[in-house]
């Protein structure tokens, strides 16, 4: 499949690195020569300089062949216009725009064929929509969810003191007292598939398959963080902290954004007057505890500089604020972070990453694609969800006759509104809602891939 991308910055090169990966045939368009010239080296790529929004340019990119076209410009304004154009060069072509803009939310859902948009992505309000998931259960350093919402993978830190550390991994339906499986455990950097005997250590991260419905007692029963969030403080009042604020204000959670741009919290404070703004600097200690950081339940920081969220957020853990998230934004984050004690790290990158890169996969494979993909285990293993159809092979067979792939594993199988963390005896069948997590290098498109 040939695709186009338009824009190649960090959501960009994160893109084209995945897509190369799987061996699609890219071509980058971006106005910085040098840019280029580093994904050049990296990968199998053509490379295009010039205006993405061009009519020329785009000829030049072959967009009268390619099957997709990606815009992801640091201009909303540029995206629309590109897509815009290719779509008039070829009406065939796919095409996704990143619009990060709030005001223009209403107006692309409504003007979208207008535009010649497929889909179109906000990095900034999914962050802002996974931080507000991660405040509904303290003590989750991630919940990425299935199955419309019955099913989610949740990671968990293995802290000291922890009801887990020490236990092997056949004794946790004991103390959880609900049926969950471990379906990764981070240690020491590297993600392992872990068996029963699998015994969890301080310090472990371990990627917990369960019914949604179940989230609560796991915490309480795994002793993690379960005190209910009322008041945030949040550090950067850029378009995540916009979206963030709004969220929380109308859950009616007491909510501060710090920024140190003056004109930003004049905009700010009119547009969310329900909430708390200060014009200050995040990394001034002495403001934090002025504006009782300690006594917050929960410290978000996401201004543009990940040092200095990183080093907010330290400052707040050790203020004993009970749930801290930092906002990451650099390719290689998760080794750096592996050893910091964070509640949870969240990149914009990776959420916009994992959504095109489903309908990318989804375009492939017009049938059987994956439904929801989800990156685990710091880009280690992929979480994905299918639904079994008539094409699917082994319904109906326990899963212990079936030859899986190495490195892949059945984490759950839901049928209507009854949801199955599986054994050897579990089947599916035509219908049903089945949760994979591979380790393998190989790509999972459809859920036939799986086995041997």
């Amino acid at each position: 499949m040939k695709i186009v991308i338009a824009g190649n910055g960090k959501v960009g090169a994160a893109l084209t690195r995945q897509l190369s990966m799987e061996g699609y045939d890219l071509t980058l368009i971006d106005a910085n020569q040098q840019v280029l010239d580093v994904s050049l080296e990296q990968y199998d790529v053509n490379v295009i300089r010039g205006n993405c929004a061009s009519m020329d340019v785009l000829m030049d990119a072959d967009i009268k062949e390619a099957e997709l076209l990606i815009a992801l410009t640091d201009a909303d304004e540029t995206n629309l216009l590109c897509c815009m154009t290719a779509h008039k060069l070829n009406p065939m072509l796919h095409t996704i725009a990143r619009i990060r803009n709030p005001e223009y939310a209403e107006q692309i859902y409504r003007m979208r064929d207008a535009f010649g948009l497929s889909m179109a992505v906000n990095p900034e309000k999914q962050t802002a929509d996974e931080i507000a998931r991660l405040l509904q259960f303290p003590g989750f350093l991630k919940r990425d969810t299935f199955a419309k919402g019955r099913v989610e993978i949740v990671e968990v830190r293995v802290e000291e003191g922890s009801r887990l550390s020490g236990l092997a991994l056949s004794e946790i339906e004991r103390v959880v007292r609900t049926r969950v499986l471990i379906c990764s455990v981070i240690r020491d950097g590297k993600a392992i598939t872990p068996g029963g005997s699998f015994v969890l250590k301080e310090g472990d991260r371990i990627f917990i398959t369960a019914p949604t419905q179940n989230l609560a007692d796991l915490l309480k029963r795994t002793g993690a963080i379960t005190r209910r969030i009322e008041r945030v403080i949040i550090c950067g009042g850029g378009r995540i902290g916009f979206y963030l604020a709004q969220q929380l204000l109308r859950s009616h959670i007491a909510v501060e954004i710090i920024d140190k741009n003056r004109e930003r919290c004049l905009e700010l404070a009119e547009r969310l007057p329900e909430a708390s703004i200060v014009h200050g600097d995040a990394s001034n200690t002495d403001l934090l505890d002025r504006e009782g950081v300690s006594d917050s339940d929960a410290l978000i920081t996401l201004t543009g500089l990940d040092e200095l969220n990183v080093i907010v957020s330290l400052y707040g853990k050790n203020r004993n604020v009970p749930m801290v998230i930092t906002k990451f934004g650099h390719i290689d984050s998760h080794g750096l972070l592996n050893n910091l004690p964070l509640d949870g790290v969240i990149s914009p990158k990776e959420l916009c990453c994992n959504s095109i890169v489903r309908y990318v996969r989804a375009l492939k494979n017009q049938v059987g694609a994956a439904i929801t993909v989800h990156s685990i285990a710091d880009g280690q293993a992929e979480a994905l969800e299918f639904r079994v159809d008539e094409t699917t092979l082994h319904c109906g067979e326990p899963l212990k006759a079936l030859k899986l792939r190495k490195g892949v594993l059945v984490a759950s199988i839901s049928r209507g509104p009854r949801t199955e963390i599986p054994n050897g005896d579990s089947v599916f069948q035509k219908g049903d809602i089945v949760i994979i997590v591979t380790s393998t290098d190989g790509v999972i498109y459809k859920l036939n891939d799986i086995f041997a």
